[in-house]
């Protein structure tokens, strides 16, 4: 894969956890808090600097109360 891409995929990634977050009126600290990640590390995943591990999509996941597979549920463009 390019690392365009990558950059992509990883932007459309965060936008998805930003949108979920939002949606259940949660701030990144409790989200990071309830995940057991960092609240500097929940941003850097939603603004797509981080690639993310399997291990903290789920954690992310549980956290969000939905399904890793419903993290991954991002529009993609023509761009991948």
């Amino acid at each position: 894969m390019q690392p365009n891409k990558d950059k992509v995929i990883l932007k459309l990634f965060g936008e998805r956890v930003r949108t979920l977050r939002q949606s259940r009126g949660c701030s990144q600290e409790a989200l990071a808090l309830a995940a057991g990640l960092d609240r500097t590390y929940i941003g850097g995943v939603e603004r797509g600097e981080r690639n993310i591990s399997l291990i903290n999509i789920q954690k992310i996941a549980c956290a969000l109360e939905v399904s890793a597979a419903d993290l991954l549920q991002f529009q993609q463009d023509g761009d991948l």
